[in-house]
């Protein structure tokens, strides 16, 4: 007698929907290369990643610095404070070594003390480092903001960026964190939220983008089209792959579970110039041939 698989059936008329827990990062990671999505939120054990990259060291070490800044009383808001959280919260991964990691302090420490230079010390923030999270028919989304400003009757949503790549307005505009960002705040704190900015300490610029009702509503809906698509693949790995690889990856299994064929079709990679960048790249015969490989501290400015 043939069995009908619990899946397999169509959901009861009026039943309510399984919302899809997500963050923009998961969003973003299955975009941008679908087998980096299996990697980082399916398979358990996770295959292991290479090593840490120096640019990352860097933005962490600096974020971690400015949030610890505005959480000091109003006095000691200075550019000295901000030098010296970063010194001791520098984080050393990834660098080739010791001189270049201490470079990398000196020049981050410029960094965080030129920028808060340039902020009013008394215009303390809605929140610094705010988790912020809302809900559709579709998917329940959160994510962590850097910094949540209040200006007239309105919010702005406030992310600092590290990286050496110029930034221009395509980029304030397009991304759907900061637009998520700017919708979860806006309904937690039943105030209207339109401007994102992204803060680019290296060059000083500040790119800020105003979307409206509608452009805010697009990207929602992007979001729920991108969550259908993770969420039908989530249920396919769910079904093929059985229950006690998970109970393995508890027990301390080494090696992630084996995934047939015709279900890594749907997690195909996205190979490209950016492969040389994946945390997964050795795992990945197809990442392998697109990219070459990089040494952790290639991505650091000249």
């Amino acid at each position: 007698m043939a069995t009908t698989r619990v899946h397999d059936q169509l959901p009861l008329e009026g039943m309510p929907r399984r919302l899809y827990s997500c963050t923009p990062s998961r969003l973003n990671t299955w975009l941008d290369c679908r087998r980096r999505y299996r990697f980082t939120y399916l398979d358990r054990p996770q295959p292991p990643k290479g090593p840490a990259w120096a640019h990352n060291s860097v933005g962490a070490s600096v974020h971690n610095a400015l949030a610890g800044w505005w959480r000091e009383p109003y006095e000691r808001r200075t550019p000295l404070t901000a030098a010296i959280l970063l010194t001791n919260g520098w984080i050393t991964e990834g660098f080739r070594d010791r001189e270049q990691s201490a470079h990398w302090l000196g020049r981050a420490r410029d960094l965080v003390s030129g920028y808060v230079a340039t902020l009013d010390p008394s215009d303390d923030p809605v929140g610094v480092e705010r988790t912020v999270a809302t809900r559709t028919k579709v998917i329940a989304v959160s994510g962590r903001i850097d910094r949540l400003d209040r200006r007239g009757d309105e919010l702005v949503v406030v992310d600092y960026k590290t990286g050496r790549r110029p930034l221009t307005q395509d980029d304030a505009r397009s991304s759907l964190a900061l637009a998520i960002y700017a919708v979860a705040a806006s309904r937690m704190m039943r105030t209207p939220c339109h401007q994102v900015e992204l803060h680019h300490l290296p060059t000083g610029e500040v790119i800020e983008w105003r979307h409206s009702d509608d452009s805010l509503a697009r990207h929602l809906r992007r979001a729920e089209e991108i969550a259908d698509e993770a969420a039908a693949a989530d249920e396919r790995y769910r079904d093929r792959i059985p229950a006690k690889s998970t109970r393995g990856a508890q027990a301390g299994a080494a090696e992630p579970p084996a995934v047939p064929p015709e279900l890594d079709e749907h997690f195909a990679p996205s190979p490209g110039p950016l492969c040389s960048w994946c945390d997964f790249r050795r795992h990945c015969p197809e990442g392998l041939a697109a990219a070459p490989d990089r040494t952790p501290w290639d991505a650091l400015a000249d």
